[in-house]
């Protein structure tokens, strides 16, 4: 008869331990009955904060975690375990279940540390730990907004650990002016030192979030609206709500009632093998005090899942210890700490990279003698984590300097530095022998990898490493744009093109699977206008585009959003300049000349957009997709006209060239540039497209951009007249637009080809594929089918309903949207920065 082992707690360490279990016990020994206290089977209560937004729990759910098809589990959702009887080995819940036990696993967790404060309990304060907490505070979020005034309410967070910013990320996207109070004198005490800290503070600080180190909040009392908190220093903050994020303490009440052994911090005590007190008691997670200690971590959690599973299967398995280290974005910012972050090695040595002009703290933590990688802290930029972690007790592979701050003829590091015992995924212990073994087995991409040893299937931080790894060993990587479908871009915009399917739900049912994902959405999306198929906000396309096409604007820090009309060559009247001034006049807007030779226009909020686009559609412009991945900007110099060094027309050729090329979607934004002469005043050589006279007529170049790694544009073909440039311009764009993989810029494109400039030269001049026609037939269509997208939301009913700034309150304004002024400049005031002076009649 099967033994039965009752798990109380179903969180994700408690569904790791059940899983675990029923893969490897291949006997069938053991029935499992899972006890889950909230209604929501297991979900990823690490990606909690994911829960704001899309407000959609099945999202957050682990797979499998319902165990539909498994007749040896049995789950009971909402149901609380009140008692253990350990002399009968039974446990009962508050509806009066039932359940005897061989053997007992507690995953009952942590709870959210509420510091006993006066008024902790009133209305109006949370925690921040469960789906159910985060619906309480968007409520409470929710009330306050519809009677805010001018300025945004303020959301308190008790907290400024990882939680604590979380929660105050949570708050800011549901309008709120987060203010987090933090009593250590830098933001998360436990990852990152003093430095790392400050620049922390500095970043966060600069995102509109109120900081107060060294400080905790001292009483709370109900208000007219809200609550009001008092700090340490007296100061008193009205605020809509308080959530308290200060911290866990493990969930050991049952396992106190029922007699077993606490550590003295708290936890369940357990010697390495996670056995309690009783021999028929385990305690796994946040609850288990490993030899007196708690983790709070998922991995150290999974760790003492498997252990359990091992001893309960006869196995003599022990905790391996716990890797703390920690890689995640908060708020936009990368942090990353991992082994002795904190140098409390004695003798320990610090190298520290600090930058803060441009937002990048690095230090790393050495041995004595400067040879062992001891730990470091990231912030800013983290994307050195992956490869750093695991060199933590090995020797360096080259100077620590190089290896944070790579400079001069210093060596990239790269997977060869790591040994085959490099732990390369921290969460399942997987080292990168584990890994290459695999892959000699025959797995051959990062799918078959996570399968086969589990390795990314957690936290997901190491999976890049996965691709390297593979690259290294030597296995040809997939070519496929995502996991739903499994051509390349280019091959899918054939499949496409020629298949005449123009709805996304039609393509990924022909040629992919499932439902799709926030890669090949957009990127569909994109072939899909590249071709021709319609507005981009008709029909499933809305659904696709990224942030700044939904609105058919540039989104920007604050909330608001630019407005770019188009400017073609920067060629403009003087009655359309009056119109973007008095239109930026009336609306409150910032006005910038960008580098494109065109007017943007900052500070519009969503619902403004239409009535400001009707303004300038009805004086004669159009939009200038300054928010697409398309055309953007021909710059141009004065040329012949007024230059006395022009040698041709650049002004006219550059609007020629841009209404010809606008709107053109592509896999990346594309911009031109069109000089008169050599002297390059419109600096065409940095552009993806670049046109410079000479006496006989243009040089064309292709392929530069400027930006993070600047190109010079090549010599594509030279002395051209006007058709035959036009001509050629027409088919190096189709041919990149219908060759280059997503997000790919025509630098990287072109480095990407065999042969280079000299391949496009063959194909664009010698037509060696013969689709030179074809090409040129395609831009004709685009340019014959080319309508404003501005004008065709206007002239659509339908379109304009998305343009609210609230779809469950039309009509009420955003009221975290305010400005202020700055050297004579109007700008944006960020939540929590009360510090720049008002402008009158500033708030939208």
């Amino acid at each position: 008869m099967n033994k039965t082992v009752a798990v109380i707690g179903h969180g994700m360490v408690g569904h790791r331990f059940v899983e675990t279990l029923r893969a490897r016990d291949t006997a069938g020994q053991w029935r499992v009955v899972v006890f889950g206290e909230e209604s929501d089977a297991a979900y990823d209560r690490v990606g909690l904060s994911g829960y704001v937004g899309p407000w959609d729990r099945g999202a957050l759910a682990l797979p499998g975690s319902r165990y539909p098809d498994d007749a040896t589990v049995e789950l009971h959702v909402n149901q609380r375990v009140v008692d253990i009887d350990r002399t009968m080995r039974v446990v009962r819940t508050g509806d009066g279940l039932e359940v005897h036990y061989d053997a007992l696993v507690l995953a009952t967790g942590s709870r959210a540390f509420v510091p006993p404060v006066p008024g902790c309990d009133s209305p109006g304060c949370h925690v921040y730990r469960t789906l159910d907490d985060l619906d309480a505070i968007r409520a409470d979020a929710e009330r306050a907004l519809v009677s805010a005034g001018d300025r945004p309410p303020v959301g308190i967070v008790v907290g400024g650990g990882l939680l604590g910013l979380e929660a105050a990320n949570a708050l800011r996207l549901l309008g709120l002016r987060p203010h987090v109070v933090e009593v250590n004198p830098r933001l998360m005490p436990h990852q990152v030192d003093a430095g790392g800290g400050e620049h922390l503070a500095r970043m966060i600080g600069d995102l509109g979030i109120d900081i107060s180190l060294s400080s905790g909040v001292t009483s709370i009392e109900p208000a007219d609206v809200g609550i009001r908190a008092t700090l340490a220093d007296g100061t008193t903050v009205g605020a809509a709500l308080l959530v308290f994020a200060a911290g866990i303490r493990p969930r050991d009440e049952l396992a106190r009632d029922c007699g077993l052994a606490l550590a003295d911090r708290g936890g369940v005590l357990t010697g390495t093998d996670c056995v309690t007190s009783d021999p028929d008691v385990y305690a796994i997670g946040e609850v288990a005090a490993v030899q007196g200690r708690c983790y709070g971590l998922v991995a150290p959690g999974y760790s003492t899942a498997e252990v359990v599973v091992d001893r309960i299967l006869g196995g003599d398995a022990v905790f391996p210890g716990a890797d703390t280290s920690t890689k995640l974005k908060l708020l936009g910012v990368d942090v990353a700490s991992f082994g002795d972050a904190l140098s409390s090695t004695p003798g320990a040595l610090d190298v520290v990279v600090s930058d803060p002009i441009g937002g990048v703290y690095a230090k790393l933590v050495l041995s004595d003698d400067a040879s062992t990688l001891l730990g470091g802290v990231l912030v800013g930029d983290a994307s050195a984590y992956g490869l750093l972690r695991p060199l933590v007790g090995s020797t360096l592979p080259g100077d620590p300097v190089s290896l944070i701050s790579p400079s001069g003829e210093a060596p990239a590091l790269g997977v060869g530095a790591l040994g085959d015992d490099a732990q390369i995924c921290s969460c399942n212990h997987v080292t990168k022998g584990q890994l290459c073994a695999a892959i000699a087995d025959g797995a051959c991409d990062v799918a078959a990898l996570k399968s086969c040893t589990g390795a990314g299937t957690a936290c997901g931080s190491c999976v890049p490493l996965l691709s390297q790894i593979l690259a290294e060993e030597g296995v040809e990587q997939s070519t496929a744009l995502c996991e739903h479908f499994a051509q390349s871009r280019a091959e899918l915009f054939e499949s496409v093109r020629a298949s005449g399917i123009r709805t996304f739900s039609g393509i990924v049912e022909r040629f992919g699977s499932g439902t799709g994902c926030d890669i090949c959405k957009p990127t569909v999306a994109s072939i899909l206008a590249s071709i021709g198929s319609g507005h981009i906000l008709d029909g499933e396309q809305a659904s696709l585009q990224d942030s700044n096409d939904h609105f058919l604007a540039n989104i920007q820090r604050n909330g608001t959003y630019s407005v770019v009309p188009r400017v073609p060559g920067g060629d403009i009247t003087p009655e359309h300049l009056i119109l973007i001034g008095e239109v930026a006049k009336d609306f409150g807007l910032y006005t910038k000349i960008t580098g494109g030779q065109r007017i943007d226009m900052f500070g519009a909020t969503v619902d403004q957009l239409p009535l400001i686009w009707r303004r300038l559609v009805d004086g004669g412009m159009e939009s200038g997709h300054a928010y697409g991945k398309s055309l953007r900007t021909v710059k141009s110099c004065v040329g012949s006209d007024w230059c006395r060094y022009g040698q041709q027309d650049s002004v006219r050729m550059a609007i020629d060239l841009e209404l010809r090329y606008r709107g053109l979607r592509s896999p990346h934004k594309i911009k031109m540039g069109v000089s008169g002469c050599a002297r390059e005043c419109a600096e065409a050589r940095g552009k993806d497209v670049g046109v410079i006279a000479t006496e006989q007529g243009w040089n064309l170049y292709v392929g530069g951009n400027g930006g993070m790694t600047p190109r010079h544009a090549q010599l594509l073909a030279g002395d051209l007249d006007d058709a035959t440039l036009v001509s050629y311009i027409d088919r190096y764009l189709m041919y990149y637009i219908r060759t280059a993989d997503r997000l790919q810029r025509t630098a990287a494109w072109m480095e990407s080809l065999d042969g280079g400039v000299d391949r496009v030269k063959a194909v664009v001049i010698d037509d060696v594929l013969g689709l030179a026609a074809d090409f040129e037939a395609d831009m004709a269509r685009h340019v014959e089918d080319y309508e404003c997208e501005w004008k065709g939301v206007l002239d659509d009913p339908e379109k304009l309903r998305r343009f609210v700034t609230f779809v469950n309150a039309p009509g009420v304004p955003d009221p975290t949207v305010s400005f202020g002024e700055s050297h004579g400049r109007r700008v944006p005031v960020l939540l929590g920065s009360p510090s720049l002076p008002p402008l009158a009649a500033a708030t939208i």
